[in-house]
């Protein structure tokens, strides 16, 4: 059982601040050097393909994320926010709520996998 905490994780913390400040290399700086991010089925490896990746679709694209809910599940961090930005938002909601799925190691994001889930019937 998963349950809701306000408490981010120091890491997680500065990076969607970074996030929300357009700042690459701090986004950057949150990840281990050998982390991978999973962003709508893609997978991107490494630091410098994360730099490239997040320069472009989020600093690039000016991303934002209000955070909206947070759970704690053994340790892994999810995250469920809000997401705007000038990305195309062709045949996306109106408010759009993504889900990041933090993995951490060593005060670093080891994996960060950003999914835009469907309610479950269940």
């Amino acid at each position: 059982m998963t349950s809701p905490t306000t408490d981010l994780p120091a890491v997680v913390a500065e990076h969607i601040a970074a996030v929300n400040a357009f700042d690459t290399e701090r986004i950057v700086a949150t990840f281990a050097p050998d982390a991978y991010v999973n962003d709508n089925r893609r997978e991107i490896w490494g630091t410098d393909a994360i730099r490239a990746f997040m320069a472009k679709e989020f600093v690039g694209d000016r991303v934002t994320m209000e955070v909206r809910e947070v759970i704690d599940h053994h340790g892994d961090i999810i995250v469920r926010a809000k997401y705007d930005g000038d990305y195309d938002k062709t045949n996306l909601p109106e408010v759009l709520v993504m889900t990041s799925y933090f993995a951490l190691r060593d005060g670093r994001i080891s994996s960060l996998t950003v999914i835009n889930n469907q309610p479950s019937p269940y």
